[in-house]
């Protein structure tokens, strides 16, 4: 069993998916320092669980996914909190989820503001309802987006819708961010958790070290630091060596369905 706390619930779902809720939804689950830490600690377990293979997180209650960070618990930080502040949520959220070995989705219904978009978009898939608004609004607070959104926001949309979304502040609903590339699918809200479902079944059917490898592959390609053609060479040559590649071409061959354990 998943660990949970009152800030962060866990749920198993079929297709060894867990769901992962935001739980302040009288703050429109903003992301405080509590909630960033219990959040850290439930991926750090749910990525040691092998009975987990795909992670689905959405926020409580109806009117939002993540409204943002608790704008009161930083009003007053000095320009090294801020920092802090900063490198703390990178470490131990955002950065860790894109670069999660197993694959997670955003489920986005209502409001996904400032951290609450930064954390749909550390996410590898994001799926949102019609009722769902996306924006970045900090300029109007005098601060910038503070969890990557300069970065990943352009890697997604471009750096001129970029721009547009963070020097207005303004925000766009679902359907924009579907044309803009920033949502796979939107859906209406009482089918958000089925289609994050149709598509954790599909990923659980498929080799957990091949997706692994697959999620390393494809962010060495945003990595500017990493040659990405590279480090596909050296994932593809290491798969050869797993036993879910033995499994993978031996079930092909034998005409019947793969029984991949990620190994």
């Amino acid at each position: 069993m998943i660990a949970t706390s009152p800030y962060v619930l866990t749920e198993m779902l079929e297709h060894h998916t867990l769901l992962i809720t935001i739980n302040r939804p009288d703050k429109l689950n903003a992301l405080n320092r509590k909630t960033i830490d219990d959040l850290h600690e439930v991926l750090v377990e749910a990525e040691q669980n092998k009975e987990v293979r795909c992670l689905i997180i959405k926020g409580a209650g109806e009117k939002a996914f993540v409204a943002g960070a608790d704008i009161a618990e930083f009003a007053h930080y000095s320009v090294e909190e801020g920092k802090q502040m900063s490198a703390h949520g990178h470490f131990k959220i955002f950065n860790f989820l894109e670069n999660y070995s197993k694959p997670t989705i955003a489920a986005i219904h209502g409001f996904a503001l400032g951290g609450g978009l930064e954390l749909a978009l550390a996410c590898h898939i994001r799926v949102a309802t019609t009722a769902s608004k996306l924006g970045f609004p900090e300029v109007g607070l005098g601060v910038i987006p503070g969890y990557g959104g300069t970065q990943r926001l352009a890697h997604l949309v471009g750096k001129g819708k970029a721009f547009e979304m963070i020097l207005t502040g303004n925000m766009i609903d679902a359907n924009d961010g579907y044309k803009w590339g920033l949502i796979n699918h939107v859906v209406a809200p009482q089918e958000l958790i089925s289609k994050c479902l149709e598509l954790a079944k599909s990923i659980s059917t498929k080799s957990p070290t091949a997706i692994a490898a697959a999620i390393r592959a494809i962010n060495a390609g945003y990595n500017p630091q990493l040659n990405g053609y590279e480090v596909e060479i050296e994932e593809f040559g290491k798969s050869f060596g797993t036993e879910d590649f033995k499994e993978g071409v031996g079930a092909f061959l034998e005409k019947r369905k793969p029984n991949f354990q990620g190994n």
